[in-house]
């Protein structure tokens, strides 16, 4: 299992809404391994591998980061503010280098904030928040004026790595799900059903691109990609966990967004024993995936999220296990050439 292809993905920058860098590298990787490949009003990149047109089978894996636009560019200081484009946790990007991508290139910027020497002890004691924050490009106001507009957008900057039996860096949410799909795609071998790989556009905003997608899909089987919580660290009680690293691909319960179909989740248990893949059950309590839209398309579909336990989520040293995503890669892929057999009748 060769990382150069995820640590292409982890370090692309494609925000919701700008997705286009992801787009490319998607396009490049599915078109020789499946039929017809497109991209919709959405920017949803839509790969179909043909089958026999008995049983339509969706995998989604969403292709948009966490990420800024510029809303303010101060001219005499050269500071910029900036809106943020799905969940952050400010305590976590303090201190951190972006990428400031303007239409004549890439900047790259600071996160700073007011220093804790000038604040009263009140201030101190208020939690840091993103309106607190500004971008510094080490640039005079007349440069970056210049330079950057309002509507710019930035991701955070950092390099993917493997560390020891990991991988880490940022956007691994969701770009390992991508890289799963990919993988599991290139390995099937024989199928019947029509496989649809679909790389989705805004999801940290409300699985926007899934819900077009879908509608036009109209799967009969609908499979999210995504990470997972993985708080297997100091300080978490084992029941809080919600999922451990190493331990195997985690075929998903439920979420805030969906309940995975039962006959799903037993069938893809039933597949991860026969094959002595390693697994893990999953419900967690906070957060939603793709699966979310799937269920919801139209008259509605089968639908399961396979998810890839992660340490660290929503911030640039996301990570995960190598026998993870193997194991998600064998599971996927063992599904999707017996798919056309699953009973998904209530």
């Amino acid at each position: 299992m060769s990382m150069k292809l995820l640590k292409k993905l982890s370090e692309a920058a494609g925000i919701p809404g700008r997705e286009e860098a992801l787009r490319a590298i998607v396009k490049e990787e599915l078109r020789p391994l499946t039929d017809e490949i497109y991209t919709d009003s959405l920017g949803n990149v839509i790969a179909h591998k043909k089958g026999s047109g008995k049983c339509k089978v969706m995998i989604a894996a969403h292709i948009d980061e966490i990420g800024f636009f510029i809303s303010h560019v101060d001219e005499k200081s050269g500071f910029l503010r900036i809106e943020p484009v799905g969940g952050f946790d400010a305590r976590v990007l303090m201190a951190k280098r972006v990428l400031v991508h303007t239409e004549s290139g890439d900047l790259i910027g600071a996160i700073g904030a007011r220093p804790v020497h000038v604040m009263s002890e009140e201030e101190r004691k208020k939690p840091l928040e993103v309106k607190d924050l500004f971008i510094d490009l080490g640039l005079s106001g007349d440069k970056v004026k210049k330079k950057v507009m309002v509507g710019d957008f930035v991701t955070l900057r950092q390099d993917f790595v493997e560390m020891g039996d990991h991988v880490s860096g940022k956007t691994l949410d969701d770009r390992l799900g991508v890289y799963v799909m990919i993988e599991a795609v290139r390995r099937v071998k024989k199928h019947k059903a029509d496989i649809y790989a679909v790389a989705t556009t805004q999801e940290e905003v409300g699985l926007r691109g899934a819900k077009t997608s879908a509608y036009a899909v109209t799967p009969d089987i609908g499979i999210a990609l995504d990470v997972t919580i993985a708080s297997d660290v100091p300080g978490t009680p084992e029941q809080d966990q919600v999922t451990r690293l190493g331990k195997g691909t985690a075929i998903k319960i439920k979420d805030s967004s969906s309940i995975s179909h039962p006959k799903l989740v037993r069938r893809f248990r039933e597949i991860a024993e026969k094959k002595k893949i390693p697994y893990q059950m999953e419900i967690l309590p906070r957060g939603g995936t793709d699966a979310g839209a799937l269920q919801l398309n139209k008259e509605g579909s089968a639908a399961i999220t396979l998810s890839i336990p992660t340490r660290y989520v929503h911030t640039v040293v996301e990570s995960a296990h190598k026998a993870d995503i193997e194991a998600s890669i064998a599971l996927l892929a063992a599904f999707l050439e017996t798919a056309h057999e699953a009973d998904i009748s209530l």
